[in-house]
């Protein structure tokens, strides 16, 4: 096996300038660079991580924390920080936190010293936990004071939402809402309130899963709501499999309509009226944000919102 010292020989450098040329290749002449890596591809030599993360303080890992792999709102975000780590030469560790505030603190006390940054998806729990750390972090939906974040603008797009209803003639909404103490949860049903003249009868808070979503659809007929809005995908097709077993027509019976599309996953309707969220981008956003305060720049803006846009599909329509 080759090393540092046979690719400095046959490059005619000392090993110094050998490592340089490999770890720090701003630090050395193109034609010197040039040589190094000839002599390292010849000899088939490969530069240790661990070696470079001495050379040059970097470790290229960022890791990721997501309370859970079952959520599939968090598949994008994962695909596209992956996809903007490694196009940065970096890599991307995906850390399970099982939604636990000291297990969020073990991994990040624990990963510190080799990972180079974190993102981390933390819908709910304590901000104190993120304002306290001394290490490179960016939120993924989720905005706390100080902490530089990127957020999908749900709220946004689920005024818009309401627009729509309202506009059909709908007067009295039904909103699915989310799991207790999320951050997402209080500010979409303030979009989905604000400035119109209808009426938000909020259910929940709900576990964000299938079954919640059916198990609820009896109190919503109830209600005498004339549409629905569930706070995510999972939520969305468990109404819509219970209105189906009971025989209720959508939309002539009851409009409804979800806060997230994820149709490219296989997990929504594809000619639902929904938001379409661009999760991936939310990610690689984060991506180049601890990126940036890696480097020693803060992220400008430190606080970024990625818009969404409204699918008006065919599961709305003006009530009876």
């Amino acid at each position: 096996m080759a090393r540092l010292a046979d690719v400095a020989r046959k490059a005619g450098v000392s090993v110094a300038t050998a490592s340089r040329a490999l770890v720090r290749p701003e630090m050395v002449a193109e034609r010197t660079r040039q040589r190094v890596r000839d002599a390292a591809i010849e000899l088939g030599f490969r530069y240790h991580p661990s070696a470079q993360a001495l050379a040059t303080g970097r470790s290229r890992l960022l890791a990721l924390l997501v309370p859970d792999l079952t959520n599939p709102f968090y598949a994008p975000i994962i695909a596209g920080a992956q996809r903007a780590a490694e196009g940065s030469g970096n890599d991307l560790l995906v850390v399970v936190t099982e939604e636990s505030p000291e297990r969020e603190r073990l991994l990040i006390d624990r990963l510190r010293d080799r990972v180079d940054g974190f993102l981390a998806i933390a819908p709910r729990g304590a901000s104190s936990l993120f304002t306290s750390l001394d290490v490179p972090l960016v939120l993924v939906d989720r905005r706390v004071r100080g902490v530089p974040s990127v957020v999908v603008d749900t709220p946004g797009g689920l005024g818009e939402l309401g627009a729509h209803l309202a506009e059909l003639g709908h007067r009295r909404i039904a909103y699915l809402g989310g799991p207790r103490g999320s951050w997402a949860d209080p500010r979409r049903l303030e979009g989905l309130q604000r400035g119109l003249a209808h009426e938000v009868i909020a259910f929940g808070p709900l576990p964000p899963t299938f079954e919640a979503g059916s198990d609820i659809v009896d109190e919503l007929l109830a209600s005498e709501c004339t549409a629905a809005v569930a706070y995510n995908s999972a939520l969305f097709l468990g109404l819509l499999y219970r209105l189906a077993q009971l025989g209720v027509q959508v939309p002539e019976a009851l409009s409804v309509c979800c806060a997230d599309n994820l149709a490219g996953l296989g997990l929504a309707v594809p000619e639902a009226t929904a938001l379409h969220v661009p999760a991936e981008e939310a990610g690689s956003t984060a991506v180049e944000m601890v990126l940036a305060t890696v480097d020693g720049r803060s992220p400008e803006p430190r606080h970024r919102s990625v818009p969404v846009q409204l699918v008006i599909g065919k599961t709305t329509a003006m009530p009876r």
